[in-house]
């Protein structure tokens, strides 16, 4: 996407495609974030390209359809990575999700209603 680090792009690549990989929430929270405030990633462009890794094979995750559907959310909603993602682990994991931001519990709200 970047390939502004050339000397780490082989690195990476080698973990990639070599080894087994767990990704972790946090991380993706992480990548999201410097992508989009850092880079000035679009948010569609932010979606498609992790969607692309985390259908890697050898690349786990606490739980792929949640953060699939979080990122689709963050890609279409102006909101924080993390509210899609609280979002989704009410939607698709079925988690009752409390919080104060007006703009999430909105959604909250409808998905409940729905």
């Amino acid at each position: 996407m970047l390939q502004d680090a050339a000397q780490f792009i082989e690195q990476a690549r080698d973990k990639i495609e070599d080894h087994n990989i767990f990704i972790p929430n946090e991380v993706i929270a992480e990548v999201v974030y410097v992508l989009e405030k850092v880079y000035k990633v679009e948010r569609v462009h932010i979606f498609d390209s992790l969607r692309n890794l985390l259908s890697y094979s050898n690349i786990s995750m606490h739980d792929r359809s949640i953060l699939i559907e979080a990122l689709k959310v963050y890609s279409e909603i102006k909101i924080d990575f993390v509210d899609s993602l609280l979002f989704s682990y009410s939607k698709i994991g079925g988690h009752t999700v409390f919080a104060f931001d007006k703009k999430l519990n909105q959604m909250l709200d409808e998905l409940r209603n729905a």
